[in-house]
Formats: C-alpha cells, sequence, structure tokens
C-alpha cells in the first residue's frame, strides 16, 4: 500500500474517533482533538532542547531541517517533521508545543504543552551523562516547573484541566541500547541484554507513576524500532554484512515484550490511566524489508552523506558528501533517524494505535 493511501485511511478512522468523542474535548485550540501534548524522551521526539545545552548532539544547522517549514533547521533530528509533529498536524494543532529550553516555551505558548526530550538521552541517566545531554530525570524535574509556569499563565483550575487532558508522549531506549549499553565494556560484560532491558523497564515504570502522580492521564510510550536495521548499527556492529544484526532486533524485542508487560500492570495499578504502547518496530521494519511495496528506493543507508554513520554535528552537516537530493525515497535520513517520508508511515500507525488517547 502507498504511503499517502495508509496515511488517509488513519485520517479516515480518526475522524470516526473524533465524531464520537468530540463532547468530551476542552482544548484551547478548538481545532484541537486535545488541549495539550507534552513529551518526554530522546533524539526521536527532541525538538530542539539540544540547542540550548554544550553537548555534540545538536541537530539545529543544515542539511537538517531543509524540508521542514522555512526550510528552518530547528534542532529535529530530521529532514523535516517527526512523527509526534505529523500526529500534532493531524490531531488539530495548528502550532507544535515548543521545546522548553527555547525562548518560545513562555507565556500563552505553554498552554498547548511542552517538549522535554533531548537528543541522547534514555531511561537510564548514565545514558545522557555520557552524551552531556538532559536525563529522563531532569526532564521530569522540568516538567514539574512547567507546571508552575502554566498556573500563572492560565491560572491553576484551567492548568489542572489541561494536564489531565493532555497526551504524554515517552520517546526513549534506543540512546540506551546504541550510544551506551554496546559500547560500554562494564554494562555489557556485567549485564546481559535482558537484565539491562528489565532496568530500564523499571525506570521506565516508576517515571509513569511520578507522571500520574503529577496529574497524567493518558500517556503514550514507544516501542524500540529494529535497533539492528539502523544503517550505524549496521555499519558498527554488522561485521561486515549490509543485512540487519538480528542479535541485536531480539534484544529490542524483547526490550518491547517486557515494556508492554509492564503496561499492562501499570493499567491494573492506577486507576483511570490510559497508557498505549505504541509498536514503532513493525511498521519500520515493513519498511526496511520492503521499502519499494510503500514507496520508497533506500533503506540501508540514510539520505545525509555516505548515510552509513553520520548522526552529528562532525558527520552530517552542510559539508557533508553525497547527501541526497530527495530525501522522501529514504527510510532514514540520517544513519539513525527516520526521513519525514518515513515518519509519515510511523504517525499513520500511531492515530490508529493511540486512539484510546482522545476518546
Amino acid at each position: 500500500m502507498e504511503k499517502g493511501i495508509k496515511f488517509e485511511v488513519a485520517l479516515v478512522i480518526l475522524a470516526f474517533a473524533v465524531y464520537y468523542s468530540v463532547g468530551n474535548i476542552n482544548a484551547q485550540d478548538t481545532s484541537a482533538l486535545v488541549p495539550a501534548i507534552i513529551t518526554f524522551g530522546d533524539s526521536a521526539v527532541d525538538v530542539g532542547n539540544n540547542d540550548y545545552i554544550p553537548t555534540i548532539f545538536k541537530a539545529n544547522y543544515a542539511p537538517y531541517g531543509r524540508d521542514f517549514i522555512n526550510r528552518k533547521a530547528t534542532g529535529r533530528f530530521c529532514n523535516g517533521k517527526l512523527a509526534t509533529d505529523i500526529t500534532a498536524d493531524t490531531l488539530g494543532f495548528t502550532s507544535y508545543p515548543p521545546a522548553y529550553l527555547s525562548p518560545q516555551a513562555t507565556g500563552k505558548n505553554l498552554a498547548i504543552g511542552a517538549n522535554f526530550a533531548s537528543a541522547g538521552s534514555g531511561y537510564d541517566d548514565k545514558t545522557a551523562i555520557l552524551s552531556h545531554v538532559i536525563p529522563l530525570s531532569q526532564q521530569l524535574q522540568y516538567y514539574k516547573e512547567y507546571q508552575s509556569k502554566l498556573s500563572g499563565v492560565v491560572g491553576s483550575s484551567k492548568a489542572k484541566s489541561i494536564l489531565s487532558g493532555a497526551i504524554y508522549l515517552i520517546g526513549a531506549g534506543s540512546s540506551d541500547f546504541v550510544q551506551n549499553y554496546y559500547v560500554n565494556p562494564f554494562l555489557n560484560k556485567v549485564y546481559t541484554p535482558d537484565q539491562y532491558s528489565s532496568s530500564l523497564v523499571g525506570i521506565f515504570t516508576s517515571f509513569v507513576k511520578d507522571l500520574y502522580k503529577l496529574g497524567a492521564r493518558k500517556i503514550g510510550v514507544t516501542s524500540l524500532p529494529p535497533l539492528g536495521c539502523l544503517p550505524a548499527t549496521i555499519t558498527l556492529f554488522g561485521d561486515h554484512s549490509n543485512g540487519c544484526v538480528s542479535r541485536i532486533n531480539v534484544d529490542a524485542q524483547g526490550f518491547n515484550k517486557k515494556i508492554n508487560s509492564a503496561a499492562a500492570q501499570l493499567k491494573k495499578q492506577l486507576k483511570g490511566l490510559k497508557l498505549v504502547v505504541f509498536d514503532i518496530y513493525t511498521p519500520l521494519y515493513s519498511l526496511i524489508q520492503k521499502p519499494q511495496d510503500n514507496g520508497f528506493v533506500e533503506a540501508r543507508r540514510g539520505c545525509c552523506g555516505t548515510g552509513v554513520i553520520e548522526t552529528t554535528i562532525f558527520l552530517c552537516n552542510p559539508k557533508s558528501i553525497g547527501t541526497c537530493r530527495n530525501a522522501s525515497e529514504y527510510v532514514f535520513w540520517d544513519s539513525v533517524h527516520p526521513s519525514q517520508a518515513a515518519n509519515e508511515v510511523l504517525a499513520s500507525s500511531l492515530i490508529l494505535q493511540g486512539i484510546d488517547l482522545i476518546s
């Protein structure tokens, strides 16, 4: 099925959900289906927080953002929109919740939510410390600060309504494995992948409970993607093979089983909690294995530069040689992150899986 057709199908299904849930909508923008979107995690969902901290993990320079609004690099690790941006569009938002550390995160802009994600971060705070980025624990502290600021802008009663009706998105875990576990001799010799997964899922469980205590009731968390199929992972760990690294995909699938089990337990324990685990492994794996069936040409390397290792300022930059002309033909933008075209396919899957969060 063409990627455009998939997205249209998602919109049709979403329209039915809107029709039946419209009576419960209490949004800042009458066109939006939820009052706010609040996001935590890593580079898959970071919209620019790393622009304001001293780290090499930045995407505020060309060719990042070349297909985004006004062709501007904003800190998104993509040529254009992230899957969460496309989801916000579909939910009726006319602007995106700002990166919390940005100058835009002030006044009434806060009423549609905020983004606390930081590229290079993860569930394990040590992952973020290695990359000099914002740990998940600090993202939570920023969220508490945000709550106070929001109350100051719209009043405590309205703030409580926004926060309880908001969708909370968590996208993390990839950096924990690719940038920490697999390259850290201490971790991978002392802990098995299964043991490390369990520790990450334990952190996830505690994080969801903390959000719940702070008023969150609609939470969506992404699964791990097929980590063994990322161009960078194939280059670093593939033993000169051009195919996916199966052992790493097995680790990702093991983590995904654990987080699904943990989510099921949390929904039993926390009254009124709506918690959805978004499966991004399956749709992305499908794109990688059969790119032509989905309107893509290339799935083994990214568009930027050589496409096999570029993902930081040293490797994907304005002087990168060989960057493709048409990123919509590529599943990956750089060696780790999907292109906007791939994100459109992922977003359609997210919308279908997450209808319970807007009903």
